[in-house]
């Protein structure tokens, strides 16, 4: 999605470096070979690594994907005495490697932790360059309020996250619209089912992950490449 274009648009070229343990070495080459073989017009380079300071050189954007892996039947809070470790070192890379305005997204969870934690460690980047994945979340509420009122994506407006990007954050559809015909309307006059929206809709926002990982006993990656690629 990247090397398409479809992160930062269709006419800015990239060099990618992607960086990997050790024993993921042979796959992140295959990830490689196959990047190469797509022949994206816009992919100028591909650099693999293992190496954390020679994949944060002179980097602009950097995407957090590393961590401990969420398993079935954790909570992202489990993870974090594992992660706390690994963005510490990452965020040090940054700081002394990376280019000054570097623009990070954290996606690994516990995201807003993990942020926190690289914000720490790298203060020369500004705050405000350092985001975490909540839109992961907000794609998700867009989605069952459009499937809810059987209307598209993309005329739900102004659903709202609050807090943390785990089972504890809140979606809010209070002041929420749809785009209609005649002009903007409240979900909440829409949905016409009040309960609806103050318990199923906020727990399934809330446990998505949980249900996801329940099923393929893995972290879901399809969506949340796509909330990371969108540039609205």
């Amino acid at each position: 999605m990247i090397a398409r274009g479809i992160m930062l648009g269709p006419d800015q070229p990239v060099i990618l470096h992607l960086l990997d343990i050790t024993l993921a070495a042979e796959a992140l080459n295959v990830v490689k070979m196959e990047l190469l073989d797509a022949a994206f017009s816009l992919l100028k380079e591909v650099h693999v690594t293992t190496d954390i300071i020679e994949a944060c050189k002179d980097v602009n954007i950097a995407i957090m994907l590393g961590g401990f892996s969420r398993k079935e039947g954790m909570e992202r809070k489990d993870m974090m005495s594992k992660n706390v470790p690994i963005y510490k070192e990452q965020a040090s890379a940054l700081e002394k490697h990376a280019a000054s305005d570097c623009k990070v997204l954290v996606v690994a969870n516990p995201a807003n932790t993990n942020a926190l934690i690289l914000k720490e460690f790298s203060p020369s980047i500004p705050k405000k360059n350092i985001t975490c994945l909540t839109r992961l979340d907000h794609n998700r509420a867009l989605s069952q309020i459009a499937e809810r009122i059987k209307v598209y994506v993309t005329d739900v407006k102004n659903v709202i996250i609050w807090g943390n990007h785990s089972s504890t954050q809140y979606p809010d559809a209070n002041h929420a619209t749809i785009t209609t015909t005649n002009g903007e309307r409240p979900v909440k006059e829409l949905v016409t089912n009040d309960h609806w929206l103050k318990n199923e809709f906020i727990n399934t926002v809330q446990q998505c992950g949980t249900a996801i990982i329940k099923a393929q006993k893995a972290s879901s990656a399809l969506f949340a490449a796509s909330a990371a690629c969108m540039r609205d």
